[in-house]
């Protein structure tokens, strides 16, 4: 079936664009989006997946503050024309590509609506490719990009309106595409208690953002380990191009983590972003609020993602944050606001972490064991 896109000379198969080369059923194409207020008043984050070959569309977006976390969920039947980035009342506009993107929420029952406007701070950065294979399955595959920037609009959440200006709020948004575990499950032989390792730390400075993340098995051996060295510019007109020769791959990151005790939440941690010089940069973590990935499809029982809902769907719900269950597998995925110390630099970002399993450098041995005390 032809769509749009097919009047561009953007063809990498003998099919229409619309038909993915890659028959696997966890095909997706994917946007992904968080903001935060630099002195940690709020977060918020934002999702949609397209699953062609499960023929869902869905999409998220949760916010947290003063305690109180709101989220609203959408899916819908896929649309035949993949510039069609719409669920429900949220819609993503990209105004120029690798630069600027509009987020809207319009007025709906769920109680969130809002407009925000996403500019960059840094090019594009291709994060590194690491395929993963568990009992002879192709689980993960993809390509995924990230960027910097800050966010400009408003998010009105349950009757409250949040200002967002440049000024106070950053933004980190990626882009990936590829296969990765999503949906109902496929059946075959079960692959056993799962376990992962997952920590991606995305930070901001005046002048350089840096960026690491590690996939770790339960020993701790790296299977995807990655640092990097960033420009930013203070006007996006001073963005080189879609990719920054400036950017400076770095060996890899080693971390450091205090977990709360009870918890698999960082209470503060250490990155060491490897250079081969053999002195690393030292970039001291401090958590100021957290956000559950819950909120936004990660791990959700009902509204994860490609999952198919019906051909339109919608749905909102709220929680106080203090009153989760820390080792309950839908609350291990978090982002935490972090403020950072990276030599005479003091930036924000955030500290994603997810350890489900065991994982031996941290002492945990089965699923439910927290840190100690």
């Amino acid at each position: 079936m032809l769509s749009s896109h097919d009047d561009y000379p953007i063809h990498q198969t003998p099919d229409p664009i619309n038909q993915p080369a890659v028959s696997n059923k966890n095909f997706y194409d994917r946007y992904w989006f968080n903001g935060y207020a630099k002195d940690g008043e709020f977060y918020f984050g934002l999702a949609m997946g397209l699953y062609p070959n499960r023929r869902v569309m869905d999409a998220a977006f949760s916010i947290v503050k003063d305690g109180v976390q709101h989220s609203l969920h959408a899916s819908r039947l896929a649309p035949d024309d993949p510039c069609e980035t719409r669920v429900g009342p949220l819609r993503i506009e990209v105004v120029e590509p690798m630069r600027v993107v509009r987020v809207v929420i319009d007025k709906n029952e769920t109680g969130i609506e809002g407009e925000l406007l996403f500019r960059p701070r840094t090019a594009c950065v291709e994060e590194f490719r690491a395929p993963l294979r568990r009992d002879r399955r192709l689980l993960m595959d993809t390509t995924r990009f990230t960027q910097f920037g800050t966010w400009e609009g408003s998010v009105v959440a349950h009757g409250e309106t949040t200002s967002v200006s440049p000024a106070r709020v950053y933004a980190t948004r990626d882009r990936s595409w590829g296969i990765r575990p999503v949906g109902e499950g496929e059946g075959g032989r079960p692959m056993g208690e799962p376990q992962l390792f997952f920590l991606w730390a995305p930070l901001q400075f005046e002048d350089v953002c840096t960026h690491a993340g590690s996939f770790e098995d339960a020993e701790g051996q790296p299977w995807d380990n990655f640092a990097l060295l960033i420009p930013a510019y203070e006007k996006p007109a001073d963005i080189p191009g879609v990719e920054d020769p400036g950017v400076q791959p770095l060996l890899g990151v080693r971390h450091e983590i205090d977990w709360q005790p009870g918890t698999r939440w960082g209470r503060s941690a250490v990155l060491r972003l490897l250079q081969s010089s053999g002195d690393p940069h030292v970039i001291e973590l401090e958590p100021i609020l957290r956000f559950n990935m819950l909120g936004i499809g990660y791990v959700h029982p009902e509204w994860g993602h490609g999952i198919w809902k019906g051909e339109q769907a919608l749905a909102g719900e709220s929680w106080r944050t203090q009153d989760l269950d820390p080792l309950d597998i839908r609350h291990r995925h978090v982002q935490q606001v972090v403020r950072a110390r990276f030599g005479e630099r003091e930036g924000v970002g955030v500290l994603e972490q997810i350890v489900i399993g065991p994982y031996a450098p941290y002492g945990f041995k089965h699923q439910m064991d927290g840190a100690d005390a």
